[in-house]
């Protein structure tokens, strides 16, 4: 199926004229670049669900844990 998707496509470039080509490349390209971040992102999700959650008492604790990380 894919391949038949690619060869389609490829027809399709073959009658627009290289201005609109190079914007379907630029195109592609976006989404290419969206669908990296995309993956990195779902890769750092994952990683943070495997961790241990961190537990405070209060807010307070909470809060001061953050302050405390910045200072480091």
């Amino acid at each position: 199926m894919k391949t038949m998707e690619i060869s389609d496509i490829d027809e399709m470039l073959l009658n627009l004229p290289d201005e609109r080509i190079q914007e379907v490349r630029d195109y592609v390209g976006y989404l290419l670049e969206k669908e990296k971040k995309r993956k990195a992102f779902e890769e750092r999700v994952l990683k943070a669900e495997q961790e241990t959650p961190i537990r405070f008492e209060t807010v307070e604790d909470a809060v001061k844990a953050v302050f405390d990380e910045t200072k480091d």
